[in-house]
């Protein structure tokens, strides 16, 4: 009920706006009476639901600044000067808005208002056409959006399980913040995904709940720590009850306390952000993820160029399972890489110590070479020393060394007996 309540307040404090004049407050009057009754017979309403009275609210705020711009002059009394004079400063900056910056936006100000019916009422909209001829449409709206990386150090630092549950839904179903905000335990439906075995939730977006542009659709959810989280509020939940107990306002602090944690922007251009950026930047992900843009449309619930069949495929998101099914197999793959990463260098490593083992193992016959030979150029030096008639500087007789083995003799009276002492020791 919270756009309900906006309106049925702003619209009588407009009315009754003693500051505007009383020509352009009666042709308000008239604009709502017919802007009420066209949204419910357009909608096939019985009464005005939430995003209706949401489109009424911002006609409030559009016609108090459209009258700002023409000084509060009666609009059935503007002249061609008067509209071009505004349509020429609000174009080039002059008239700006509260903040003092140049308007953006400023094509639904000259769709709805100028060329709308507000000015239709007034008599003045085919006049407005013909001052704005040469009217080129605005470029597209900047772009702003964050990678998955920059999310998770976000939801990190969020301390309730609640608000990390609605951060992640946001990001993975993309939706607006306030239509996920008016979600009911009636609307969400857990599963097992037949293809990875794992546990999902279908999402109802129901019709009452989007803006009027938007697909009423259902929507799986992709990735495994919004079911997590969803698990956890949804122990406390009623069957019927309200999926969150907080408003746009806390969500938005919620998001701004974790941006200044974590000092988190927007790419390209550093913007601060916003609930509405994690919607770009789900379909900016999807997209990177080999999603084609037929499929990340549906996701945002923009209307498809479909038949009447297509409103039950898309009810019971039978289209929905392929898609996803990219998006585990790109999960998939990035860990098959991983593997064959490690794999490689393990191989690497097993190289390095087979080449190791190979080197150790020709020191070690260098060194046995090595002893060899030392030992034989020992015993040469005995056979020199036995020749010379010395050893160890003793005199010594020539049948006391053995001549295949060197071994060298001592005369123990008349007996002999081998020494215990080798040449080479």
């Amino acid at each position: 009920m919270m756009w309900q309540n906006r309106y049925t307040a702003a619209k009588p404090r407009l009315l009754a706006d003693k500051t505007i004049c009383e020509a352009n407050r009666r042709l308000f009057e008239r604009f709502f009476e017919h802007q009420e009754y066209k949204l419910k017979r357009m909608n096939r309403l019985s009464k005005l639901d939430e995003a209706t009275y949401k489109t009424l609210n911002y006609y409030v705020s559009r016609l108090r600044t459209v009258n700002r711009w023409f000084a509060n002059k009666p609009w059935e009394e503007l002249a061609r000067a008067d509209i071009k004079r505004v349509y020429d400063d609000v174009e080039d900056g002059t008239i700006k808005r509260l903040s003092g910056k140049p308007f953006k936006g400023r094509d639904s100000y000259y769709n709805l208002i100028l060329c709308g019916k507000p000015f239709e009422l007034a008599g003045k909209a085919k006049l407005a056409g013909e001052v704005m001829e040469f009217r080129a449409p605005e470029h597209p709206g900047e772009v702003r959006f964050i990678r998955e990386d920059t999310f998770r150090r976000l939801v990190d630092v969020v301390i309730k399980p609640e608000h990390k549950a609605f951060l992640w839904l946001a990001w993975d179903i993309g939706e607006n913040g306030g239509s996920l905000l008016q979600l009911r335990r009636r609307d969400l439906l857990r599963q097992v995904d037949p293809h990875t075995k794992e546990p999902e939730y279908t999402i109802a977006l129901r019709r009452e709940i989007l803006k009027r542009s938007r697909t009423p659709r259902t929507d799986i959810t992709n990735y495994k720590e919004t079911v997590t989280f969803l698990d956890l509020i949804l122990r406390s939940v009623d069957d019927d009850g309200p999926l969150f107990t907080f408003g746009t306002r806390m969500a938005m602090k919620v998001l701004d306390r974790a941006t200044r944690i974590t000092g988190a922007k927007c790419i390209p251009a550093g913007q601060k952000i916003t609930l509405k950026d994690l919607r770009s930047s789900m379909a900016c992900d999807l997209l990177s993820k080999d999603w084609s843009t037929d499929e990340v449309n549906q996701r945002l619930g923009h209307k498809p160029s479909s038949r009447e069949i297509d409103k039950y495929v898309n009810w019971l998101a039978l289209d929905r399972r392929r898609p996803k099914r990219k998006f585990h197999e790109g999960q998939v793959a990035e860990l098959q890489q991983r593997v064959e990463e490690l794999q490689s260098q393990g191989g690497l490593m097993g190289q390095r110590h087979q080449a190791l083992r190979v080197e150790v193992g020709e020191l070690r016959g260098r060194l046995e070479a090595n002893n060899r030979l030392m030992y034989e150029q020992l015993k040469l030096v005995q056979r020199i020393r036995m020749k010379s008639g010395t050893l160890n500087g003793k005199p010594v007789h020539g049948d006391d060394v053995d001549a295949a083995t060197g071994v060298v003799y001592t005369v123990s009276g008349r007996s002999m007996a081998p020494s215990t002492t080798r040449p080479d020791d």
